[in-house]
């Protein structure tokens, strides 16, 4: 009896320990600002991989790279943009008037209609200008919280903090800014990463998360903030 009341003791406990071990510390307010110190030393003036020249395309961009990567969005752009930059040409164009420019970017079909949308509200409620502020961002067709962090951001200079798959890895990994869910990490990195690494603090994250904190396989030996990050499963360097 005293055996299998053991066990379930020990069964019970289990999932503590399991989460206990998967447990991240955080890094301290120093360490924090080392490893943005490190980050602006490699690259000072980080911005997106997004090809645009106005908020609008940036608008456009960011709504066209949900499940898409920067390089095929840019691509697509580059055909559309000469044609079709401005709301008005969007919605000239037309739903099936877009999706030619941007057929070879994953789920086109909706972000055709989205986008088109977008410009027709865009005219109808701002005058053909990209808005200033979160709400009526986050009111148009396409548009949710990360993509208006973005444009608020890249666009107007704002100090948001768009939370992506590279973003949420990295700062879970590191203990920069350790959370559940992607609102609870862009609220923790509002509240951890100082004033003066605030505005750019997105770019550098998700550049490192993009080429450097990879998601499968890491690239612990060539990481600057190596001795830094609290990730316990770091990758081995080459045998020398």
């Amino acid at each position: 009896m005293a055996g299998t009341t053991s066990r379930k003791v020990a069964a019970r406990n289990a999932p503590a320990r399991k989460r206990a071990t998967r447990r991240v510390s955080k890094l301290k307010p120093a360490e924090v600002v080392e490893l943005f110190e490190r980050l602006k030393w490699l690259n000072p003036k980080p911005t997106t991989e997004l090809e645009f020249s106005t908020p609008y395309e940036l608008l456009v961009a960011v709504t066209l790279s949900a499940q898409a990567t920067d390089v095929g969005v840019n691509k697509a752009t580059r055909r559309l943009f000469p044609v079709a930059s401005t709301p008005q040409q969007i919605a000239a164009l037309g739903v099936e008037g877009l999706k030619p420019y941007i057929s070879t970017i994953g789920l086109y079909n909706t972000k055709a209609a989205n986008v088109v949308a977008m410009a027709q509200q865009l005219i109808e409620k701002h005058g053909g200008e990209v808005p200033r502020d979160r709400e009526s961002l986050e009111a148009l067709p396409g548009v949710g919280r990360k993509t208006a962090n973005v444009v608020l951001n890249t666009a107007f200079g704002e100090p948001t903090m768009a939370v992506d798959t590279h973003i949420f890895r990295v700062s879970n990994r590191t203990g920069l800014a350790p959370g559940k869910t992607v609102r609870a990490v862009e609220d923790a990195l509002l509240a951890t990463v100082p004033p003066e690494f605030l505005h750019d603090a997105h770019h550098w994250l998700i550049l490192h998360g993009r080429y450097v904190c990879k998601a499968r396989k890491p690239d612990c030996p060539q990481c600057v903030i190596r001795d830094i990050c609290k990730f316990k499963d770091k990758t081995p360097g080459k045998p020398t």
